[in-house]
């Protein structure tokens, strides 16, 4: 008797429970609608392309596996997008949509920042440095307010945070067009608040934010610190969000616990749900992302693929300036009527290449080590070697610690992650904000200044 897909898909799913997690099963594979099953192949029905790439990925072999001892014969279970469901192409993460693509009109809540179009899952491209906080993302958008509440994104500038935001409203909005959206960046709610105070309108403010709202997203929670009066109406509308089981997502460029500027309580409230960070992208994630910026907009003719590598060797401080490259390098071939090749690529790239990469005779002599800047500073700091590696976060360790990935960063110029690796392993997050604040200090204590200039003195002549 030949079995229907329905119950093939039923008898599987039961079966996967076994070996998956129960929080996969409910967010990837019990929303998955039976399609078709013939010629071996059980077809599933997802959402969006995410879903298939993503389902492929985590689940495809196991599934298929699973469906051969179910069903007594070789069967692969694939994952595809119904055709009903395809409203446009699915879009490139660097390249706007159509003209005449039509979309879902978001009915975004007063106060609220527009939505670019553009950030949405099928045009988020995965790799191992942003797995976790788009899976979360994922699925915060097929339960909101059920799954992950708040989920807190951080990481570094132009990796991502914001586009994965923005496709959780996309994605919620899709499935339910009635969903009230307020996005705004922290900035915008402190300017609010302040107005409020002084025009006397905090009523209006809180009803806005407190009870005309679904979903709340709020970028770079991070400017919050140190802002008393802000965080003490973000606390309450948090409160009152949460307790209604209205979805909040927040970023920042820093986890809640490296935010000293921020109330505890609300240090707490941010780590309820599920923090989640993205990293830089390694080199087969970078490749990944050129690529598709080459076949999306038709340039398999114009870059080779050798050139693609070129750039991704070289530029990985964010996705933001891996665009910019080719933007620039496809404007200065124009400009300059030449072919696009590695040598013209290193030449319109200077720019945004590492000295120590761009060649042989470019490289300084003799650089110092990691392991050099860290023992000038242990020993003009009156600490050790090992404790700026320890996880320690003593204040007599700290400030040496920051001054370290500072002259990492200033004198090596190496990558964040290569600077928190070499500090006990740290978060680039660490790095940026350890770089940052010293940064500061830097800027407004002459006798800091002038200890930290010695420091590098000795290393950049010894």
């Amino acid at each position: 008797m030949q079995v229907s897909a329905k119950d093939a898909w039923k008898r599987i799913l039961d079966e996967a429970r076994r070996e998956l997690p129960e929080q996969a099963v409910i967010t990837w594979l019990a929303p998955a609608e039976p399609l078709s099953l013939a010629d071996g192949c059980l077809a599933l029905g997802v959402p969006d392309e995410f879903a298939v790439k993503w389902n492929e990925a985590k689940h495809g072999l196991i599934l298929s596996r699973i469906a051969g001892q179910v069903l007594g014969q070789k069967t692969e279970v694939a994952f595809r997008v119904p055709e009903d469901r395809r409203q446009r192409p699915q879009i490139d993460f660097f390249v706007a949509p159509p003209p005449e693509a039509q979309t879902t009109p978001l009915r975004v809540a007063q106060s609220s920042l527009p939505l670019n179009e553009r950030y949405t899952f099928d045009s988020f491209v995965i790799g191992k440095s942003n797995e976790l906080g788009a899976a979360a993302a994922y699925a915060v958008a097929e339960a909101p307010g059920k799954t992950y509440n708040p989920l807190f994104i951080y990481g570094g500038t132009g990796l991502g945070k914001t586009h994965l935001m923005q496709a959780i409203a996309h994605a919620v909005i899709r499935r339910n067009p009635g969903t009230r959206v307020l996005y705004v960046g922290a900035e915008h709610f402190i300017n609010e608040v302040i107005e409020g105070i002084h025009n006397r309108t905090m009523p209006d403010l809180r009803r806005r934010y407190r009870t005309d709202v679904d979903l709340f997203l709020v970028d770079d929670v991070h400017f919050l610190e140190g802002k008393e009066a802000t965080q003490e109406e973000f606390f309450h509308t948090f409160n009152a969000l949460y307790e209604s089981q209205k979805q909040i997502v927040l970023t920042s460029d820093r986890p809640p616990k490296e935010m000293p500027g921020l109330e505890d309580r609300l240090v707490s409230r941010f780590g309820w749900g599920m923090v989640a960070d993205v990293g830089l992208p390694d080199l087969e994630h970078r490749i990944a992302i050129l690529r598709k910026k080459q076949e999306q907009d038709h340039l398999e003719t114009t870059i080779p693929d050798e050139v693609l590598t070129f750039i991704a060797e070289h530029v990985y401080s964010n996705v933001r300036e891996l665009e910019g490259s080719i933007i620039k390098l496809l404007l200065y071939a124009s400009l300059r009527h030449r072919e696009i090749t590695v040598e013209l690529a290193r030449e319109a790239l200077a720019d945004r290449i590492r000295p120590s990469q761009s060649g042989a005779e470019e490289r300084p002599k003799a650089l110092p080590s990691i392991d050099k800047v860290q023992d000038v500073v242990a020993r003009r700091w009156g600490v050790t070697p090992e404790g700026l590696r320890s996880k320690a976060r003593i204040k007599s360790l700290t400030v040496p610690r920051q001054i370290a990935m500072y002259l990492a960063r200033e004198v090596l110029n190496m990558q964040l992650v290569e600077i928190g690796q070499a500090f006990g392993g740290r978060d680039h997050s660490t790095v940026i904000h350890s770089v940052d604040k010293v940064q500061r200090q830097l800027a407004k204590d002459r006798g800091f200044r002038e200890r930290v200039d010695s420091a590098k003195t000795e290393l950049t002549t010894s």
